[in-house]
């Protein structure tokens, strides 16, 4: 699910004057799937240039798994989350799945995180953030696939997931996004630690 190794130094895009920061707002971009498996390729470098080429500004990632911190005069992120996804496909070949968040939201879902004891193992605890507040979560379906050491509890559009022995062989882990009805992208907590940062920069 989560590809959190760094591969490459951080990518930032051109500065710009404080008149300009001034104007924009500050968004978070979580991508889903892209650069696992040799499949849905977007080098970071080539999300950069889409990005402001979109007229987005100050432009930086995280790693390669798709996680992207920019300024944009765009005042609706859902019209600016269609536009980048239409963007990706026209130049890449595929449509991904993208949550904006502005840097309140990213501060208050790791503000509620239910589970701060495991901040210290960052690589156990993941987030995943919905595309919308689901409706009908099968959470008995999920409890019941849960490991003894498992641990989730669903906060609104953040599924919170404590998984001490990986992700990688969790069924619950594998079902969530089913069970939830809910498009959703995970990230751990060092990822949205790190991004956080990138954010308040």
């Amino acid at each position: 699910m989560l590809h959190d190794k760094p591969v490459r130094p951080d990518q930032e895009s051109r500065q710009v004057s404080d008149d300009d920061n001034y104007r924009m707002n500050t968004y978070i971009a979580f991508f889903r799937g892209i650069n696992v498996g040799g499949k849905n390729s977007l080098p970071m470098k080539d999300l950069v240039a889409l990005l402001e080429d979109l007229g987005a500004r100050r432009v930086r990632t995280y790693i390669q798994s798709g996680n992207a911190v920019f300024q944009s005069s765009e005042k609706n992120p859902s019209q600016l989350s269609g536009q980048l996804a239409a963007e990706v496909r026209k130049r890449r070949g595929f449509e991904p799945f993208v949550v904006f968040l502005e840097p309140d939201a990213l501060k208050n879902a790791m503000a509620k995180n239910p589970f701060p004891e495991a901040e210290t193992d960052p690589g156990s605890l993941h987030l995943g953030f919905l595309a919308s507040t689901p409706a009908n979560p099968d959470l008995e379906k999920l409890g019941s696939l849960r490991k003894e050491s498992e641990r989730f509890q669903l906060i609104g559009n953040v599924f919170y997931l404590h998984a001490p022995e990986g992700v990688g062989r969790s069924r619950l882990a594998a079902s969530a996004e089913k069970l939830l009805g809910v498009p959703m992208t995970d990230r751990n907590w060092r990822t949205v630690r790190k991004v956080r940062e990138l954010a308040e920069e």
